[in-house]
């Protein structure tokens, strides 16, 4: 590893952005809400902040694979694939349809590891989002990892081990999703992820060993929390912890589950899942909610 890649440690970027109602309404078409129950003035649903703020990299700033260059502010680190694998995230007040806001993002820290694999080093990025009023609406510690290039054959990334049930949570609730090409399309482009792995299919293929195009973890987590609230519309959520913990891929089936509302300190909670067709799980989530109103920010 570089001598210097600490030193990004404390960098900061700042991203401004519209939380626009064309983008909300087709992130609600892209689920199949009505797009028209969305306008201007309305809370945005609380997980939905991460469809916005999105980086802006010109052109020429652009990798191979898809990704905005390393280098700026994203440390120069040594090893070809980036991963998103969580988020711990505290809500505070709601964004608003329509409002303006900005993201600050600070590299939080920097951590090299040795896995099965080979090396590893994780990146712990921290998101403030501020209101346009300049309260702040929610913190993230968005937790990323780099890896080393696979020597994995897309047979052997296709064969997934099958959980065999669901250990230590009890289902209350269930929906299945058929992951396929327009809704990762519609993902990537709502969100300008330029990785190809999401739509290159030719590429995840030869470049990257995938047997076809890797559905967005965060695609995963979104369905997965979106599944998770509509258990519990009357309360505000507090507090998101997602991991993701096996990649899905396109033209498979998602199975999202979860508890009923338990009570916790202070509030209530949910733990979900989301699975793959075969059975594998491919991310964990609790939710954390107080009984009071959502407001409009």
């Amino acid at each position: 590893m570089q001598d210097n890649i600490y030193d990004w440690i404390g960098r900061q970027q700042i991203t401004e952005d519209e939380i626009g109602l064309t983008l909300v309404r087709r992130a609600a078409a892209m689920v199949d809400m009505d797009p028209g129950s969305f306008s201007r003035g309305d809370a945005l649903p609380p997980h939905w902040y991460s469809m916005f703020f999105t980086p802006n990299a010109r052109a020429s700033e652009i990798g191979h694979d898809g990704h905005p260059r390393k280098g700026d502010f994203f440390p120069p680190i040594p090893l070809p694939r980036r991963m998103f694998v969580g988020r711990d995230v505290e809500f505070f007040h709601p964004l608003v349809v329509g409002e303006q806001a900005h993201k600050i993002s600070e590299i939080a820290s920097i951590t090299p590891k040795e896995g099965r694999s080979g090396k590893l080093v994780f990146l712990q990025i921290k998101h403030t989002v501020k209101k346009e009023d300049g309260r702040t609406a929610l913190v993230e510690l968005q937790n990323v990892v780099y890896k080393s290039a696979s020597t994995a054959s897309a047979s052997e990334k296709s064969s997934v081990v099958a959980a065999g049930g669901t250990p230590g949570l009890d289902a209350a609730w269930s929906e299945e999703h058929i992951i396929d090409p327009v809704l990762l399309y519609r993902y990537s482009a709502l969100t300008w992820n330029g990785h190809r792995i999401h739509y290159d299919c030719d590429y995840a293929r030869d470049k990257e060993g995938y047997p076809t195009c890797v559905v967005n973890g965060a695609l995963t987590l979104h369905l997965l929390i979106g599944a998770a609230l509509n258990q519990c519309q009357d309360m505000f959520l507090t507090r998101i912890k997602a991991r993701l913990s096996s990649p899905m891929f396109m033209g498979e089936k998602i199975q999202l589950g979860g508890t009923a509302l338990q009570p916790v300190e202070d509030g209530m909670a949910i733990k979900a899942l989301a699975r793959s067709g075969s059975g594998a799980t491919a991310a964990t989530a609790e939710l954390f909610f107080e009984k009071r109103s959502i407001g409009n920010g």
